[in-house]
Protein backbone atom coordinates (compact mmCIF):
# COMPACT_ATOMS: atom_id res chain seq x y z
CA UNK A 1 0.00 0.00 0.00
CA UNK A 2 2.42 2.79 0.74
CA UNK A 3 4.42 1.97 -2.38
CA UNK A 4 1.29 2.88 -4.44
CA UNK A 5 -0.06 6.04 -2.05
CA UNK A 6 2.99 8.77 -1.29
CA UNK A 7 0.85 10.66 1.20
CA UNK A 8 -1.14 13.92 1.07
CA UNK A 9 0.13 17.17 0.32
CA UNK A 10 -2.10 19.19 2.40
CA UNK A 11 -3.17 16.65 5.05
CA UNK A 12 -4.33 19.33 7.47
CA UNK A 13 -7.07 19.74 5.10
CA UNK A 14 -8.51 16.40 6.58
CA UNK A 15 -9.25 18.61 10.04
CA UNK A 16 -12.11 19.27 8.35
CA UNK A 17 -14.05 16.29 8.31
CA UNK A 18 -16.26 17.12 11.44
CA UNK A 19 -17.16 20.31 10.53
CA UNK A 20 -20.57 19.61 9.20
CA UNK A 21 -21.07 17.62 12.44
CA UNK A 22 -19.65 20.44 15.00
CA UNK A 23 -21.80 23.11 12.76
CA UNK A 24 -24.85 21.08 13.69
CA UNK A 25 -23.63 20.44 17.13
CA UNK A 26 -22.90 24.10 18.09
CA UNK A 27 -25.55 26.05 15.43
CA UNK A 28 -29.28 26.61 17.01
CA UNK A 29 -31.36 24.68 15.28
CA UNK A 30 -33.77 26.52 12.67
CA UNK A 31 -37.57 27.61 14.05
CA UNK A 32 -40.44 25.57 13.59
CA UNK A 33 -42.11 27.28 10.12
CA UNK A 34 -39.37 29.44 9.86
CA UNK A 35 -38.55 30.52 6.20
CA UNK A 36 -35.45 32.25 4.86
CA UNK A 37 -37.67 33.77 2.17
CA UNK A 38 -41.12 34.64 2.28
CA UNK A 39 -42.87 35.30 -0.41
CA UNK A 40 -47.09 36.18 -1.33
CA UNK A 41 -47.38 32.33 -2.88
CA UNK A 42 -45.24 30.74 -0.34
CA UNK A 43 -47.94 28.09 0.87
CA UNK A 44 -48.36 27.00 -2.87
CA UNK A 45 -44.59 26.28 -3.03
CA UNK A 46 -44.72 24.37 -0.24
CA UNK A 47 -47.25 22.12 -1.38
CA UNK A 48 -45.30 21.61 -5.07
CA UNK A 49 -41.45 21.39 -3.17
CA UNK A 50 -43.34 18.52 -0.33
CA UNK A 51 -42.77 15.17 -1.70
CA UNK A 52 -45.10 12.98 -0.59
CA UNK A 53 -43.88 9.94 1.43
CA UNK A 54 -41.62 9.46 3.98
CA UNK A 55 -40.11 12.57 5.32
CA UNK A 56 -38.41 15.46 4.21
CA UNK A 57 -34.67 17.15 3.48
CA UNK A 58 -31.76 14.68 4.05
CA UNK A 59 -32.16 11.67 6.09
CA UNK A 60 -31.68 8.28 6.07
CA UNK A 61 -29.37 6.99 3.12
CA UNK A 62 -28.78 10.30 1.75
CA UNK A 63 -27.84 11.82 4.91
CA UNK A 64 -25.04 9.17 4.66
CA UNK A 65 -24.58 9.85 0.59
CA UNK A 66 -23.54 13.46 1.99
CA UNK A 67 -21.41 12.94 4.54
CA UNK A 68 -19.47 10.34 2.26
CA UNK A 69 -19.67 13.01 -0.25
CA UNK A 70 -18.29 15.73 2.32
CA UNK A 71 -15.44 12.80 3.04
CA UNK A 72 -14.87 12.16 -0.46
CA UNK A 73 -14.35 16.58 -1.02
CA UNK A 74 -11.88 16.80 1.87
CA UNK A 75 -9.74 13.73 1.03
CA UNK A 76 -9.63 15.43 -2.47
CA UNK A 77 -8.83 18.99 -0.64
CA UNK A 78 -5.72 17.41 0.97
CA UNK A 79 -4.04 16.39 -2.60
CA UNK A 80 -3.61 12.84 -2.43
CA UNK A 81 -0.51 11.73 -4.04
CA UNK A 82 0.32 8.10 -5.84
CA UNK A 83 4.77 7.54 -5.86
CA UNK A 84 5.43 6.63 -9.59
CA UNK A 85 7.73 5.18 -11.27
CA UNK A 86 11.68 5.58 -10.46
CA UNK A 87 13.41 8.18 -12.72
CA UNK A 88 17.50 8.25 -12.70
CA UNK A 89 18.49 12.24 -12.15
CA UNK A 90 20.86 13.17 -14.93
CA UNK A 91 24.61 13.28 -14.45
CA UNK A 92 25.93 16.53 -13.43
CA UNK A 93 29.77 17.21 -14.53
CA UNK A 94 32.32 19.97 -14.69
CA UNK A 95 32.39 23.26 -16.81
CA UNK A 96 35.28 21.95 -19.14
CA UNK A 97 36.77 24.48 -21.82
CA UNK A 98 39.47 22.92 -24.06
CA UNK A 99 42.34 25.33 -25.29
CA UNK A 100 44.32 23.84 -28.32
CA UNK A 101 47.16 25.27 -29.80
CA UNK A 102 46.79 25.93 -33.63
CA UNK A 103 50.33 27.62 -34.08
CA UNK A 104 52.73 26.67 -36.87
CA UNK A 105 54.67 24.45 -34.91
CA UNK A 106 51.55 21.89 -34.15
CA UNK A 107 52.33 20.97 -37.75
CA UNK A 108 55.73 19.28 -37.21
CA UNK A 109 55.15 15.52 -37.89
CA UNK A 110 57.18 14.10 -35.01
CA UNK A 111 54.05 12.17 -33.56
CA UNK A 112 53.12 8.35 -34.17
CA UNK A 113 49.20 7.32 -34.46
CA UNK A 114 49.09 3.73 -34.76
CA UNK A 115 51.70 2.95 -38.06
CA UNK A 116 51.67 6.51 -39.22
CA UNK A 117 53.92 9.35 -38.34
CA UNK A 118 51.56 12.42 -38.15
CA UNK A 119 51.84 16.12 -37.02
CA UNK A 120 50.81 16.83 -33.56
CA UNK A 121 47.73 18.28 -34.41
CA UNK A 122 46.44 15.20 -35.54
CA UNK A 123 47.58 13.25 -33.03
CA UNK A 124 45.83 15.85 -30.09
CA UNK A 125 42.93 15.48 -32.55
CA UNK A 126 42.49 11.41 -32.09
CA UNK A 127 43.57 11.46 -27.91
CA UNK A 128 40.83 14.84 -27.38
CA UNK A 129 37.84 12.69 -29.04
CA UNK A 130 38.59 9.86 -27.49
CA UNK A 131 38.74 12.18 -23.90
CA UNK A 132 35.35 13.58 -25.10
CA UNK A 133 33.61 10.48 -24.99
CA UNK A 134 34.06 9.70 -21.74
CA UNK A 135 32.89 13.00 -20.62
CA UNK A 136 29.11 12.60 -20.39
CA UNK A 137 27.72 14.74 -18.49
CA UNK A 138 29.98 17.79 -18.51
CA UNK A 139 29.24 21.10 -20.32
CA UNK A 140 32.22 21.18 -22.84
CA UNK A 141 33.81 23.82 -24.68
CA UNK A 142 36.48 24.74 -27.39
CA UNK A 143 38.80 27.57 -28.15
CA UNK A 144 41.74 27.62 -30.59
CA UNK A 145 44.50 29.67 -29.91
CA UNK A 146 47.50 30.81 -32.20
CA UNK A 147 48.37 34.76 -32.56
CA UNK A 148 44.92 35.29 -31.16
CA UNK A 149 42.52 33.36 -29.45
CA UNK A 150 38.98 32.19 -30.55
CA UNK A 151 36.11 30.39 -28.69
CA UNK A 152 34.91 27.82 -31.39
CA UNK A 153 32.33 26.03 -29.33
CA UNK A 154 30.67 27.45 -26.33
CA UNK A 155 30.22 25.23 -22.86
CA UNK A 156 27.41 22.96 -24.33
CA UNK A 157 26.34 19.31 -23.46
CA UNK A 158 26.66 18.51 -27.25
CA UNK A 159 29.75 16.82 -27.36
CA UNK A 160 29.96 15.77 -31.10
CA UNK A 161 29.42 18.94 -31.73
CA UNK A 162 32.35 20.58 -30.22
CA UNK A 163 34.48 17.13 -31.41
CA UNK A 164 33.21 18.56 -34.88
CA UNK A 165 34.63 21.68 -34.56
CA UNK A 166 37.66 20.59 -33.46
CA UNK A 167 38.55 18.18 -36.07
CA UNK A 168 37.68 20.91 -38.98
CA UNK A 169 40.55 22.87 -37.22
CA UNK A 170 43.98 23.41 -38.87
CA UNK A 171 47.33 25.08 -38.37
CA UNK A 172 47.62 28.51 -38.68
CA UNK A 173 43.37 29.20 -38.59
CA UNK A 174 43.73 31.46 -35.62
CA UNK A 175 48.15 32.48 -36.48
CA UNK A 176 50.81 30.65 -36.12
CA UNK A 177 52.05 32.67 -33.08
CA UNK A 178 51.15 31.40 -29.53
CA UNK A 179 49.19 33.13 -27.38
CA UNK A 180 48.93 30.98 -24.21
CA UNK A 181 47.56 33.92 -22.19
CA UNK A 182 44.91 35.44 -24.35
CA UNK A 183 43.87 31.62 -24.39
CA UNK A 184 43.87 31.64 -20.53
CA UNK A 185 42.34 34.84 -20.53
CA UNK A 186 39.22 33.87 -22.93
CA UNK A 187 38.70 30.69 -20.97
CA UNK A 188 38.78 32.53 -17.84
CA UNK A 189 35.80 34.92 -19.73
CA UNK A 190 34.00 31.76 -21.08
CA UNK A 191 33.68 30.06 -17.37
CA UNK A 192 33.24 32.83 -15.00
CA UNK A 193 29.65 33.02 -15.24
CA UNK A 194 29.26 29.14 -14.43
CA UNK A 195 28.44 27.75 -11.09
CA UNK A 196 31.85 27.52 -9.08
CA UNK A 197 33.87 24.52 -8.14
CA UNK A 198 32.85 23.25 -11.39
CA UNK A 199 35.45 25.44 -14.23
CA UNK A 200 38.37 23.42 -15.55
CA UNK A 201 40.45 24.84 -18.52
CA UNK A 202 42.79 22.12 -20.09
CA UNK A 203 45.33 23.74 -22.06
CA UNK A 204 47.23 22.14 -24.56
CA UNK A 205 50.49 23.94 -26.30
CA UNK A 206 53.58 22.88 -27.70
CA UNK A 207 55.60 26.16 -27.56
CA UNK A 208 55.96 29.83 -25.89
CA UNK A 209 54.11 32.31 -25.46
CA UNK A 210 55.27 34.50 -28.64
CA UNK A 211 51.79 36.79 -29.09
CA UNK A 212 48.74 38.35 -27.56
CA UNK A 213 48.18 41.20 -24.92
CA UNK A 214 47.68 39.10 -22.26
CA UNK A 215 50.47 38.07 -20.28
CA UNK A 216 50.39 34.03 -19.06
CA UNK A 217 51.08 34.84 -15.70
CA UNK A 218 48.70 37.85 -15.32
CA UNK A 219 46.27 35.63 -16.81
CA UNK A 220 46.86 32.97 -14.39
CA UNK A 221 46.14 35.42 -11.22
CA UNK A 222 42.52 36.19 -13.38
CA UNK A 223 41.71 32.23 -13.39
CA UNK A 224 42.60 31.63 -9.83
CA UNK A 225 40.76 35.12 -8.99
CA UNK A 226 37.46 33.29 -10.86
CA UNK A 227 38.22 29.88 -9.31
CA UNK A 228 39.27 28.20 -12.78
CA UNK A 229 41.15 25.21 -12.82
CA UNK A 230 43.77 25.14 -15.09
CA UNK A 231 45.75 21.78 -16.34
CA UNK A 232 48.57 22.89 -18.63
CA UNK A 233 49.69 20.10 -21.38
CA UNK A 234 53.04 20.75 -23.00
CA UNK A 235 53.23 18.62 -25.89
CA UNK A 236 55.48 17.71 -28.54
CA UNK A 237 58.73 15.59 -28.96
CA UNK A 238 62.45 16.90 -28.21
CA UNK A 239 62.65 18.78 -31.06
CA UNK A 240 62.89 16.87 -34.72
CA UNK A 241 60.41 15.08 -36.99
CA UNK A 242 60.13 11.50 -37.31
CA UNK A 243 61.18 9.45 -40.87
CA UNK A 244 58.72 7.02 -42.36
CA UNK A 245 60.85 4.46 -39.99
CA UNK A 246 60.27 6.42 -36.92
CA UNK A 247 63.75 7.61 -36.51
CA UNK A 248 63.87 11.34 -35.42
CA UNK A 249 65.06 13.96 -37.88
CA UNK A 250 67.08 16.90 -36.47
CA UNK A 251 65.37 20.30 -37.04
CA UNK A 252 67.31 22.90 -35.42
CA UNK A 253 64.99 25.51 -35.82
CA UNK A 254 62.17 23.49 -33.15
CA UNK A 255 60.87 25.78 -30.87
CA UNK A 256 61.23 24.79 -27.32
CA UNK A 257 58.01 24.76 -25.04
CA UNK A 258 58.09 27.04 -21.66
CA UNK A 259 57.66 24.14 -19.00
CA UNK A 260 58.11 26.56 -16.15
CA UNK A 261 55.56 29.40 -16.73
CA UNK A 262 52.87 26.44 -17.79
CA UNK A 263 54.22 25.10 -14.01
CA UNK A 264 53.42 28.21 -12.36
CA UNK A 265 50.50 28.54 -14.45
CA UNK A 266 49.29 25.31 -12.93
CA UNK A 267 50.24 25.94 -9.69
CA UNK A 268 48.40 29.28 -9.00
CA UNK A 269 45.14 27.84 -10.33
CA UNK A 270 45.14 24.66 -7.99
CA UNK A 271 45.83 22.45 -11.80
CA UNK A 272 48.69 20.13 -12.79
CA UNK A 273 51.47 20.57 -15.43
CA UNK A 274 51.87 17.96 -17.76
CA UNK A 275 54.74 16.49 -20.39
CA UNK A 276 53.63 14.73 -22.98
CA UNK A 277 56.31 13.40 -25.53
CA UNK A 278 53.87 11.29 -27.84
CA UNK A 279 50.46 10.20 -28.20
CA UNK A 280 50.57 7.29 -26.00
CA UNK A 281 51.79 10.09 -23.10
CA UNK A 282 48.99 12.05 -24.10
CA UNK A 283 46.41 9.56 -24.03
CA UNK A 284 47.52 9.26 -20.41
CA UNK A 285 47.88 12.41 -19.11
CA UNK A 286 44.00 12.93 -20.39
CA UNK A 287 43.36 9.65 -18.56
CA UNK A 288 44.72 11.16 -15.27
CA UNK A 289 42.81 14.37 -16.10
CA UNK A 290 39.55 12.19 -15.93
CA UNK A 291 40.65 10.78 -12.48
CA UNK A 292 41.03 14.30 -11.06
CA UNK A 293 37.89 15.83 -12.46
CA UNK A 294 35.72 13.12 -12.09
CA UNK A 295 32.06 13.46 -13.35
CA UNK A 296 29.62 13.45 -10.57
CA UNK A 297 27.95 9.87 -10.76
CA UNK A 298 24.02 10.39 -10.66
CA UNK A 299 22.10 10.74 -7.54
CA UNK A 300 19.65 8.04 -6.20
CA UNK A 301 16.95 7.11 -8.28
CA UNK A 302 13.78 9.26 -7.06
CA UNK A 303 10.13 8.61 -7.09
CA UNK A 304 8.23 11.45 -8.72
CA UNK A 305 4.83 11.88 -5.99
CA UNK A 306 1.83 12.14 -8.97
CA UNK A 307 -1.46 13.77 -7.86
CA UNK A 308 -4.82 11.81 -7.74
CA UNK A 309 -6.88 14.32 -6.34
CA UNK A 310 -9.50 13.78 -8.87
CA UNK A 311 -10.13 10.40 -7.87
CA UNK A 312 -11.75 11.50 -4.85
CA UNK A 313 -13.24 14.59 -6.74
CA UNK A 314 -15.34 12.34 -8.97
CA UNK A 315 -16.74 9.95 -6.26
CA UNK A 316 -17.53 13.17 -4.10
CA UNK A 317 -19.39 14.49 -6.93
CA UNK A 318 -21.14 11.35 -8.01
CA UNK A 319 -22.30 11.18 -4.35
CA UNK A 320 -23.43 14.67 -4.15
CA UNK A 321 -26.05 13.60 -6.90
CA UNK A 322 -26.96 10.24 -5.69
CA UNK A 323 -27.90 12.50 -2.50
CA UNK A 324 -29.83 15.25 -3.99
CA UNK A 325 -31.59 13.64 -6.53
CA UNK A 326 -35.33 13.41 -6.84
CA UNK A 327 -37.00 10.16 -5.06
CA UNK A 328 -39.19 8.45 -7.33
CA UNK A 329 -42.54 9.37 -5.19
CA UNK A 330 -41.76 13.09 -5.87
CA UNK A 331 -41.12 13.07 -10.02
CA UNK A 332 -44.61 14.97 -11.35
CA UNK A 333 -44.74 11.73 -13.43
CA UNK A 334 -45.61 9.76 -10.24
CA UNK A 335 -47.77 12.28 -8.46
CA UNK A 336 -49.80 12.36 -11.60
CA UNK A 337 -50.02 8.59 -11.72
CA UNK A 338 -50.33 8.36 -7.57
CA UNK A 339 -53.45 11.58 -7.96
Amino acid sequence: MSALLGGFAWPWLLLALPLPWLLRRLLPAARPGGAALRVPWGERLDAVAAPRGRGRGLGGPRLWLAALAWACLCVAAARPQALGEPVQPPQAGRDLMLAVDLSGSMSEEDMLLGDRVVDRLTAAKAVIADFLDRRAGDRVGLLVFGRRAYAVAPLTLDRDSVREQLLDSVVGLAGRETAIGDAIGLAVKRLRAQPADQRVLILLTDGVNTAGLLDPIKAAELARDAQVRVHAIAFGGDGGGLSAFGFRLPSPGAEEIDEATLERIADMTGGRMFRARDTAELAGIYAEIDRLEPVERPAEAVRPRVERYHVPLALALLLGLLAIAPRPQALPWRREADA
